[in-house]
């Protein structure tokens, strides 16, 4: 335990709380020189108090031990932006699908316009035979665009997903 960053978190919390140190040292029975000693890190509270001061400051012993707070405890404002993030992606996805289904609807489409032309024998005269040539290309570019833009776009959440979490951690 590093006693330094024990009483600067200590510290944090209390201001955060808006607090004077008088004010806390009232609440918990002790001294304002206790507290003192406390966020300068020259001594620890005892555990009774350390059950106490997290109660107070809405964070687990384990937090307030080791001095800083855990990323599972996340603020309010951390959280609403992680969750408008969320719904920014929830939308993009459900735009891509439809996208995604309209371009495999037409693929669809244009090789039933192939099997009907084949089935009935025309795919070797004259204008049947340009019709059933640019059903499959269009068949045939269906597939490729689906296969580039779902594993293109899988790769940009992935990218998205770590670049958030990097941030979140404090990284770069």
């Amino acid at each position: 335990m590093n006693q330094k960053k024990i009483g600067a978190f200590l510290k944090e919390l209390r201001k955060e709380k808006g607090m004077t140190q008088e004010e806390l040292a009232e609440l918990l029975g002790v001294t304002n020189r206790s507290v003192s000693r406390w966020e300068t890190g020259v001594s620890l509270p005892d555990f009774d108090l350390v059950l106490e001061l997290a109660g107070i400051f809405d964070v687990s012993v384990d937090e307030l031990l080791d001095g800083e707070r855990r990323m599972e405890m996340l603020d309010k404002k951390t959280e609403e932006t992680l969750l408008k993030v969320a719904d920014y992606e929830n939308g993009q996805n459900i735009r891509f699908t439809k996208r995604l289904f309209r371009i495999f609807l037409a693929a669809i489409a244009a090789f039933g316009v192939y099997l009907v032309i084949e089935a009935n024998g025309l795919a070797s005269t004259g204008v049947y035979e340009d019709i059933a040539s640019f059903s499959l290309g269009l068949v045939l570019a269906a597939l490729l665009l689906g296969a580039l833009f779902t594993s293109r776009y899988a790769a940009r959440i992935r990218a998205f997903k770590l670049r958030l979490l990097h941030r979140l951690k404090g990284r770069p």
